[in-house]
């Protein structure tokens, strides 16, 4: 022969083994190309068929060019070895005309046909002797060495004829009695080929027969687990009857006999958990979808998601619920799609396939198109179930999909199998909270997670709601049952890492995530560590693509894979998040494999990204060279990515509103300090208006210490003055006293003048709270006098404002008009929407006042509009208020009571305490107005409760005029203390309202006289 495939390629030599008269072909791609030729001998091989093997489908432009010349080498070379040229040039491609006693796999397929037929024949020692001279032909796995993927292929084929023939020829020789000479060859022959249950059931009879019976009840329980751990299936029904056979001590000669080809109904199924719990609608539409699906096509079910989300479990459940339906088998195939083994080919799968519908080996096609063929020809007439789990790829799947009406395919994967046509997809979330605890309770025990729900509530939430998790935290519980629930739940809150806390024995939630890690590309690779450094809970492409420092076409298609592999969510269209225990296994993968200064790097240019992007999107609510002057703002280091990520600015900061404290605490934690203030700093007009107090509290907090921390004065003074509003709008007067005074020390100290304006400014309003509003009127005169001498028309908007409202409570109300018409004008002059909705709220609050109700209803209405165009929601419900004190003077009751409601839901959820009492306050005025006497009484109080709670003076003595005006005649001697009261607190603010409490006191003491 002078040709050989069987073992690594050779080319001339009269036998295998003979060195003489050999060539070598060593070019790499010569040697796929004849590989190809000899697989293939006496057809056609067309030259698209012959380029997919050279470059495994990525083939460059010069493909057929680079062919011409492979051909033209290979035959040099082989007449050099053999003395002709045996590669033919047709049309459609290239084909070898080979002799078949040239060929060694066409002498290996003529020796086994004659030795089947001598078998047949009962020619048993003919048979043995061309099997074994069959077998010698081989020098080793066929075309060893050859690493396309095309070629290998068509390699595994024959290593699977080889096979056959190794099994068909033990057969022969048990036949001839040769168990004990066959014993050694048997026990090497199932350590290669473990999977192969014939090789097994023959080594069992063997070993029966030599009467170690011991030893072949051994074999089957080894295996059973082989089987078990890697295609998870049971043994099939030859193995299992020969088992049976052996224990009963009935292997006649029957048991000599060829296995028979059984028939009977498959059962392959793993075992489906006892403690299987929720996803009831998930189940639900699956059986639906079956139950509705055409009838004239198969069903396929796609069941995707992360790893350990329990895909396979529910794949099982649901097929072990329909299991009835399908009466001819269910079968299951575990194609390691993500597992510590190499993903299963479509070939190997269907070997598993069609042995589990009993299928002998021998009958099984060697070509992977005819594995398909015949599998689809068994399931023709049949009804079936597949589970095929945990698929890598659609190229994996499709060829193992059942074509034939009355079918189920569920699959499993953890990727989005996108290619494939005609099926449901399923994608599988974590669990709901109470079902995620009742999988706890079945795991650890029912009872002692109902005497604990809030630790066994707090459990679930820090295993994310990930079904393997739960598993595993359940499975520590119930070995260890000394402990309480609050006990691990106690281990899992701590300050230290989740994931190691969820392990038993040898399997781990981390494990499974690094199985899907391990097959990322290392871009995406790169892009998953770094994102577990990303300190935003969701983001967006922009903010990655700085983190990363990558174009952002590139990180939209990184993340789009990630995404398709389960290892990241989009729960809204271009916004990204991370499941909690993912993000903390990519933040351990970052530390572990980054260095810390790729790290550092990394951090400060998502939170440089962060800072500008806020700073831009903040833009149409505060003036750009304010904030930019206030926070000494330079380039951003990704100019290219701020405009398109910001494009509708407020929407933006809503959408990143709850990221903020996570942006500010990772830059005071990895010592960013001047970001940590910097961004509390740029944030806080949107959260401010928009009232998430909450948000304020905790950012400034942490700016203020960020600021003291790097020793910038100004920094800090600058956090303390925001962080006196934030009190200030929660009525914590004292608190915001404090930060105020901090902030204009710092700025006095420093020389600026105009910092320290802007801060004696707000001091001005915090006393006018207090009701010091003499003191007040001090500070906010030497307020506007310095932004008169510098000149600067926003801080005389802003002073003019607060001046023109101490002048209003204090009843000189022409002043305090005449003050607003000036803001009115600055802030037209200047385009300034915000100052523009408060000066005309303003205005129509002293026409209201003065008696002009008509035309302050106008301004109010325009107010409004302003008002709720910039998103000021405080301001929004101050103007609705002021809207049912003209509706009150108007006559309409109605119209009042409904705006003052308005105006108090509002103001509610802003969470402005000081707002709250004034519109109760207002409101109850109303109700009294309307003879709703007792509900007036009701809101007086809980203005009174507010206002002396949070100290609003003001307030206060308008809530005890309020109920003393309720109180009479009925209660004289009530009104009397609430007036007295009142009264006090008027004339320690200096109001005028005092003159009308003492007036009704006057009139009650006249009263009482008479």
């Amino acid at each position: 022969m002078r040709f050989g495939i069987l073992g690594p390629l050779r080319v001339g030599g009269a036998e295998p083994g003979d060195p003489g008269g050999t060539v070598a072909i060593t070019a790499a791609r010569d040697r796929v190309v004849l590989a190809m030729l000899l697989l293939n001998a006496g057809r056609v091989l067309p030259v698209d068929r012959l380029v997919d093997a050279m470059w495994d489908g990525a083939p460059p432009t010069t493909a057929r060019g680079q062919l011409q010349n492979c051909v033209s080498r290979l035959r040099r070379a082989i007449t050099a070895a053999v003395g002709t040229d045996v590669i033919v040039t047709d049309p459609a491609g290239y084909a070898a005309h080979i002799d078949p006693g040239d060929l060694d796999s066409l002498v290996f397929a003529e020796l086994t046909a004659e030795a089947r037929a001598a078998a047949v024949d009962d020619r048993a020692d003919e048979a043995r002797d061309l099997y074994r001279s069959a077998l010698r032909l081989w020098r080793g796995p066929a075309l060893a060495g050859i690493t396309s993927r095309v070629v290998q292929r068509g390699a595994a084929a024959l290593d699977e004829q080889h096979a056959v023939a190794i099994e068909e020829c033990v057969e022969v020789e048990l036949r001839l009695g040769r168990e004990r000479e066959l014993l050694g060859e048997l026990t090497d022959l199932a350590e290669r080929y473990p999977l192969r249950e014939r090789l097994r059931a023959q080594l069992m009879l063997a070993l029966y027969r030599a009467g170690r019976q011991a030893d072949a009840l051994a074999v089957y329980r080894e295996a059973r687990q082989v089987l078990a751990d890697e295609l998870g299936i049971e043994p099939g029904p030859a193995l299992r009857d020969m088992h049976q056979r052996i224990l009963a001590g009935d292997l006649g000669a029957a048991a000599e006999e060829r296995p028979a080809h059984h028939t009977a109904p498959a059962r392959c199924l793993p075992r489906a958990a006892t403690d299987f719990t929720g996803r009831a609608e998930v189940v639900a539409r699956l059986v639906k979808a079956v139950e509705n699906a055409d009838p004239t096509g198969p069903v396929i079910q796609l069941i995707d998601g992360m790893a350990g989300s329990g895909k396979t479990t529910l794949a099982v459940h649901v097929a072990t619920a329909l299991a009835s339906r399908y009466p001819d088998a269910q079968l299951f195939v575990d194609l390691h799609g993500h597992s510590e083994r190499q993903p299963l080919e479509p070939a190997a799968a269907l070997v598993t396939l069609l042995r589990q519908l009993g299928v002998p080996s021998e009958r099984i096609p060697a070509e992977t198109d005819d594995r398909v063929a015949s599998w689809r020809t068994e399931l023709a007439t049949r009804r079936v179930l597949v589970v095929l789990d945990n698929a890598a790829s659609t190229a994996q799947v499709s060829p193992l999909l059942p074509a034939a009406p009355g079918c189920l395919a569920l699959v499993t994967s953890r990727r989005r199998l996108v290619g494939l046509d005609g099926v449901h997809p399923e994608p599988l979330p974590v669990l709901a909270e109470p079902e995620a605890v009742e999988l706890l309770a079945r795991v650890a025990g029912p009872e002692r997670i109902r005497s604990e729900p809030a630790a066994a509530a707090d459990v679930v939430r820090r295993c994310g709601y990930l079904p393997l998790a739960i598993r595993l935290a359940g499975a520590r519980l119930a070995h260890r049952r000394s402990w309480r629930v609050a006990d691990l739940a106690g281990r899992l809150r701590q300050e230290r890492p989740v994931l190691p806390e969820l392990a038993a024995e040898d399997r781990t939630v981390a494990s499974a995530f690094a199985l899907s890690y391990g097959q990322l590309p290392e871009p995406e690779q790169r892009v998953f560590r770094l994102l577990g450094l990303h300190p935003a809970v969701h983001y967006d492409a922009h903010s990655v693509a700085a983190l990363a420092d990558l174009p952002l076409e590139a990180v939209q298609d990184l993340l789009d894979e990630l995404v398709d592999r389960h290892l990241l969510e989009e729960p809204d269209a271009a916004r990204f998040r991370m499941h909690d225990l993912i993000r903390e296994y990519a933040r351990e993968l970052a530390t572990a494999q980054e260095p810390e200064d790729a790290r550092r790097a990394a951090t400060g240019r998502v939170l440089d990204h962060y800072l500008h992007a806020v700073v831009r999107a903040s833009e149409q609510m505060e003036r750009a060279d304010k904030l930019h002057q206030s926070l000494k703002l330079g380039e951003p280091l990704r100019p290219d990515l701020i405009d398109a990520g910001v494009a509708d600015g407020v929407a933006w900061l809503e959408a990143e509103r709850l990221n903020l404290r996570a942006f500010v605490r990772c830059a005071a934690e990895t010592g960013h300090h001047q970001y940590a203030w910097k961004l509390a700093r740029a944030m806080w007009r949107f959260l401010y208006l928009s009232c998430y107090n909450d948000e304020l509290l905790v950012t400034h907090r942490d700016g203020l210490a960020a600021a003291q921390r790097s020793g910038d004065d100004a920094a800090v003074a600058t956090m303390h003055n925001y962080l006196a509003s934030v009190h200030y709008r929660a009525a914590r007067y004292d608190e915001a006293m404090e930060h105020v005074e901090a902030a204009l020390k710092l700025r006095e100290a420093m020389g600026d003048v105009r910092e320290a304006a802007t801060c004696r400014g707000n001091l001005a309003v915090v006393l006018s709270q207090l009701g010091r509003l003499h003191e007040a009127m001090i500070c906010s005169s030497q307020t506007l006098e310095t932004w008169r001498r510098l000149a600067d028309d926003r801080g005389m908007s802003l002073a003019l404002t607060d001046l023109g409202l101490m002048l209003t409570q204090l009843g000189r109300y022409e002043e305090a008009l005449e003050l607003h018409r000036r803001h009115l004008i600055l802030a037209c002059e200047r385009r300034l929407d915000f100052h523009i909705g408060s000066a005309l709220g303003h205005i129509a609050q002293v026409r209201l006042r003065l008696g002009q109700r008509e035309a302050a209803m106008r301004l109010l209405r325009s107010a409004l509009l302003v008002k709720r165009r910039t998103g000021n929601r405080y301001g929004e419900g101050e103007v609705l208020n002021d809207l049912g004190v003209g509706h009150r003077l108007g006559g309409d009751l109605a119209q009042a009571e409904r705006h003052h409601r308005m105006a108090l839901a509002i103001i509610r959820q802003t969470g402005d305490r000081r707002g709250e009492s004034l519109v109760r306050n207002e409101l109850a005025i109303t109700l009294a107005a309307a003879g709703k006497r007792s509900d007036a009484v009701e809101q007086h109080n809980q203005a009174l409760a507010i206002a002396t709670q949070i100290r609003h003076r003001y307030e206060e003595a308008r809530a005890l005029d309020g109920l003393a005006r309720c109180s009479v005649p009925a209660a004289a001697e009530r009104a009397r203390r609430y007036w007295e009261r009142a009264l006090a607190i008027y004339r320690e603010m200096g109001v005028p309202d005092a003159e009308n409490v003492a007036g009704h006191l006057a009139a009650l003491a006249l009263t009482d006289e008479g």
